[in-house]
């Protein structure tokens, strides 16, 4: 049981909080206001945080054709040859190609452009497509999906 009055005791509980709450809340604001700046100063300098893409090493122009049964048939653009059939399931492969093909649809493009599949010096891989521009970089997702691709490299050879 307490001595002091009820309402010195909610003054005195009260008090201490609020003056306790307000510099934190002050500093955390300062910090959230500066880091916008910050951002919005670097995006209008047109700073570009990408690293720019290391040199070819190599590239090989590919075509893909669902054939009979689910499969997907990969063909040397050059060649007209099928240097690989994928069967079963293929998430990453058929998601990749899925994301490219929606743009070319997008846009009302043909189907019948290679894609580009660029292996480069630092050891990254991106499959691109030159009639949309659209890429993806192939080593984003995890050496297991890109190890699907780099198959292909020299597939059929």
């Amino acid at each position: 049981m307490s001595t002091l009055p009820h309402r010195d005791w909610q003054t005195q509980s009260q008090a201490p909080q609020t003056q306790g709450l307000n510099r934190p809340m002050a500093w955390i604001g300062v910090m959230l206001l500066a880091m916008l700046v910050a951002v919005g100063l670097a995006r209008w300098s047109g700073l570009d945080p990408r690293t720019p893409d290391a040199a070819v090493q190599w590239q090989r122009d590919l075509q893909f054709r669902d054939v009979a049964g689910g499969d997907i048939a990969v063909l040397d653009h050059r060649t007209g040859q099928q240097v690989a059939q994928f069967s079963g399931e293929q998430g990453f492969l058929r998601s990749t190609l899925r994301a490219l093909a929606r743009e070319r649809h997008r846009e009302s493009l043909s189907g019948d452009a290679p894609f580009l599949l660029i292996g480069r010096t630092d050891g990254r891989m991106t499959l691109q497509d030159p009639s949309t521009g659209q890429r993806i970089d192939l080593e984003s997702f995890g050496p297991s999906n890109a190890a699907v691709f780099a198959s292909l490299r020299l597939a059929g050879q």
